[in-house]
């Protein structure tokens, strides 16, 4: 006996393997096979065929979706600046406790994710395809320390603009501040001379990088 319930053309709720192939599904599965795919051959090597096969996906799947090979590894790491950036919100920020508060958090975050393991390895596949590849590089630059550069001088030159900050440019303050949070650390790691720091490791780096910055950059009539 035929059932008579029209379908609706959608997967039915908790479908999971109907899921795995909507867009979303499919970009995840083509990102996290271009992680290993590149982890395994290096960046030259990494064919979009292949990555395509791993993820289960057409080339035209693939295309459609990033453009690119390039055009997934700025998604990829876009993606992790993204969260970063979710944790510079101004209009919160009233005083100076509250942009401390602020820029800790974000150091925290940034530390969080620049320190992950895959962040590492993509850091140390970039060096080693520097002259293969230096789009590697760029993109990796550009979407990652360049974005969050970018978004850091914004919110400081809207502290700046509410009188919390003053004495230097936010692009000054904003590479001052990395430079105290960072310091070699990605270096080290890069190396294997040093492990991820710990979460108390990351809470001391991002008070220290905020209290150094705030300190420098008080506002005159503070």
């Amino acid at each position: 006996m035929k059932s008579h319930t029209r379908s609706t053309g959608k997967p039915p709720p908790g479908d999971t393997a109907a899921d795995a192939d909507t867009g979303d599904g499919r970009r995840g599965r083509i990102m996290e096979a271009t992680a290993a795919v590149l982890m395994e051959r290096g960046y030259a090597a990494a064919s979009t065929r292949e990555i395509a096969a791993r993820a289960k996906v057409s080339k035209r799947e693939l295309y459609a979706l990033f453009g690119s090979k390039q055009g997934i590894l700025a998604a990829m790491f876009a993606a992790r600046s993204a969260r970063m950036r979710q944790k510079l919100t101004l209009p919160d920020v009233a005083d100076r406790d509250a942009l401390a508060a602020t820029l800790t958090q974000f150091g925290a975050t940034v530390l969080k994710e620049i320190c992950a393991p895959s962040v590492v390895a993509m850091h140390r596949l970039a060096i080693l395809e520097a002259e293969r590849s230096p789009e590697l590089a760029r993109t990796l630059d550009d979407n990652g320390r360049g974005a969050n550069h970018v978004a850091l001088v914004g919110f400081l030159t809207q502290a700046r603009d509410a009188g919390l900050v003053g004495g230097g440019e936010p692009a000054t303050i904003a590479a001052r501040f990395f430079a105290i949070l960072i310091g070699d650390l990605i270096l080290r790691l890069i190396m294997g001379v040093s492990t991820p720091p710990s979460p108390r490791e990351i809470a001391r780096r991002a008070d220290a990088a905020t209290a150094a910055v705030l300190a420098l950059y008080a506002h005159p009539s503070g």
